[in-house]
C-alpha cells in the first residue's frame, strides 16, 4: 500500500508538472521507475500503459479549457507516431541492461537543459511549418526509448521557436495521447510476435495503477493552472529532481 501511494504521489506531481509546462510526466515517472530497478524497456512500456490515461485526461482537460492549436495539433501528430513507434522497435530488440547507462546520461541531459531554459527568456513568433515534423519525430522517438522526451523535445523546440506557451502546451499535451497509443500498440506487437521476451510486466502493476490514479485526478488542475503558475520555478525544481535521479542511477549501475 506504501509503495501505492507513492506511486500515486509521483504519478500527481508529474502530471501537475507536464500539463502545466508541457513535458516531464515520462521523463520524472521514467526517473522514479529506473532508479528502483526496473529494466529501460519495462520503464518505458509501464508509462505509457499509465499515460494512455493520464495523457487521454490531460488532453480532455486542456480542449475543455481551449488551450489546443488544432492545425498545430494535426501536424505534430503523424511525425510524432512515426517516432515513437521506430523508438519502440528500436528499444525492444536490445538488451536493457547494455541501454540503462545511455538512457540515465540522456535524463540527466533532459534535466540540465530543463535547468538552463529556465533562466532564458524566448521570444514569441509564429511557429514555421518546417520547425514541427523534426521535432515530433525525434520527440516521439526519444519519448519510446527513455519513457520520457516528447514534452521536453517538442515543447522546448516550439517555445524556443517563439510558439504561444498556453497553445503549445495544450496542443502538445493533446497530440502525446495518439504518440503514447501508437508507442502502447507497437509495445504490445513485439510482446504478441516474440520480439520483447523481458515482458512480465506483473511486478511493475502496483506502480501503474498508482501513476494512472496519481496523474488522471491531477490533470484537471495542470491544464488551468498553464494560466496562472510561474514557468521558472518549477523548471527548475523539475530540472534539479531529474539530474538527481540520474546521478543516483549512474552510481547504482557503477557500484
Amino acid at each position: 500500500m506504501q509503495d501505492f501511494l507513492l506511486f500515486v504521489l509521483v504519478g500527481a506531481v508529474a502530471q501537475l508538472v507536464d500539463g502545466a509546462l508541457g513535458m516531464a510526466y515520462g521523463v520524472i515517472s521514467s526517473s522514479v521507475l529506473l532508479a528502483s530497478g526496473v529494466t529501460p524497456a519495462q520503464a518505458s512500456a509501464s508509462i505509457h500503459a499509465a499515460e494512455l490515461f493520464t495523457t487521454a485526461a490531460s488532453g480532455s482537460a486542456h480542449w475543455a479549457n481551449r488551450n489546443i492549436d488544432w492545425p498545430l495539433f494535426w501536424r505534430l501528430v503523424p511525425f510524432g507516431v512515426a517516432g515513437g513507434i521506430l523508438g519502440t522497435h528500436v528499444l525492444t530488440g536490445i538488451d536493457g541492461a547494455v541501454l540503462k547507462p545511455y538512457v540515465a546520461g540522456y535524463l540527466g541531459i533532459v534535466g540540465v537543459y530543463l535547468v538552463v531554459r529556465s533562466f532564458k527568456k524566448i521570444p514569441q513568433r509564429p511557429v514555421r511549418g518546417l520547425v514541427v515534423p523534426p521535432l515530433a519525430a525525434s520527440g516521439g522517438f526519444l519519448d519510446a526509448i527513455g519513457g520520457g522526451g516528447w514534452g521536453p523535445v517538442v515543447t522546448s523546440g516550439l517555445l524556443g521557436a517563439g510558439g504561444q506557451p498556453r497553445y503549445v502546451i495544450g496542443s502538445v499535451n493533446a497530440a502525446e495521447f495518439l504518440v503514447t497509443l501508437a508507442v502502447s500498440l507497437t509495445f504490445l506487437v513485439a510482446l504478441l510476435t516474440g520480439r520483447w521476451e523481458e515482458a512480465d510486466m506483473t511486478g511493475n502493476a502496483v506502480a501503474v495503477g498508482g501513476l494512472i490514479l496519481g496523474g488522471v485526478v491531477a490533470a484537471p488542475l495542470a491544464a488551468y493552472a498553464v494560466r496562472i503558475v510561474p514557468e521558472k520555478p518549477l523548471l527548475r525544481l523539475v530540472g534539479a529532481l531529474i539530474c538527481g535521479l540520474a546521478i543516483y542511477q549512474i552510481a547504482r549501475l557503477l557500484v
